[in-house]
């Protein structure tokens, strides 16, 4: 990795879920002059807590996190807002000769932050309700059928029954009059004033991780994931669709709360759609170029030890 001496540092700690990222920041925060940020769509729901991990409050009190919290379960948040709140909270960190701390599994984020963001069209009210008419009468396999025919490119990333996606990429296709695909390939703003020190923790052992996943499934729901989402949904007008309730986890959990699985169902699905998500994370740290990323085994014994030994030699660089 080459580092510029004319740009502050920025650390990006990146893996899957259950990696340890959370733990590793925490080590990182008792030892460096670092302030965590969040780089999750799930921890900017309040009341969303057992099912997204976030830190508890003497966890918050002992290394207090950006950008956790924000909105409420039926709001939502966006890649750009992120960026602009992200950045909005760097700066001032490095003000106060601190460096920022980014960590999360939201791989889309830490994306649009470095590497800017297309310019897509907002929302349109009034055609996103008449593309819900079409599809409450067609059914989304059949608005994903219309969406191959004027964008086949991202139809084939699509599910036919990701809704929310087949949504958004018709909405874009009919207020453009191009395919979102194209709009994607055009230069994106990318001022990202830090210099990266990126680290990724990735399992030798997908196996492990696996377990892992499982354990920590099976402790959210001992620990109150259930009660959570049911106190969330009789506080808050949600339904399937709304994002908050898309996050892993709570769309399992509104499944089993409406009677359409059973406990033992919630269980499996939630680790598989958890397992599926570690998949989709691993696969684009994968796609990271070899040099701009240092990579550590999440399932190492002196996991802490290595990171922050890497850590003083960046940052001395870095200072150089």
């Amino acid at each position: 990795m080459q580092y510029s001496t004319r740009l502050p540092p920025a650390i990006f700690l990146m893996g899957p879920t259950a990696s340890g990222k959370s733990q590793i920041a925490l080590d990182i925060a008792e030892n460096f002059p670092v302030e965590i940020v969040s780089v999750d769509s799930a921890q900017v729901y309040r009341h969303l807590d057992i099912g997204t991990a976030k830190p508890d409050p003497a966890t918050l009190i002992r290394a207090p996190h950006h950008l956790i919290n924000l909105i409420d379960p039926n709001q939502n948040y966006s890649a750009a807002l992120f960026r602009s709140d992200a950045l909005n909270i760097m700066h001032k960190i490095t003000q106060c000769n601190k460096i920022p701390l980014l960590v999360g599994g939201t791989m889309l984020y830490f994306r649009a932050l470095q590497d800017g963001l297309s310019i897509l069209p907002p929302a349109d009210k009034g055609l996103r309700l008449k593309l819900e008419n079409m599809a409450n009468e067609l059914g989304w396999p059949a608005m994903h059928q219309k969406l191959e025919e004027l964008d086949q490119e991202t139809a084939a990333r699509i599910k036919p029954t990701d809704s929310q996606r087949i949504q958004r990429a018709l909405e874009v296709c009919y207020l453009t009059q191009q395919p979102m695909s194209e709009i994607l390939k055009t230069p994106r703003e990318a001022d990202f004033p830090y210099c990266k020190i990126s680290i990724a923790l990735i399992p030798s052992d997908r196996g492990q991780l696996h377990l892992r996943i499982a354990e920590r499934f099976e402790a959210m729901l001992n620990h109150g994931l259930i009660d959570e989402v049911r106190s969330i949904r009789q506080q808050f007008s949600l339904n399937m669709e709304s994002p908050s309730m898309r996050c892993v986890g709570y769309r399992q959990t509104c499944l089993y709360l409406d009677n359409k699985i059973n406990s033992a169902e919630l269980h499996d699905m939630g680790v598989a759609a958890t397992r599926q998500l570690a998949k989709r994370q691993l696969t684009w740290l994968r796609s990271i170029k070899v040099d701009e990323v240092k990579e550590f085994d999440c399932l190492t014994s002196n996991l802490t030890t290595q990171v922050q030994q890497f850590l003083h030699a960046a940052i001395e660089k870095h200072s150089v």
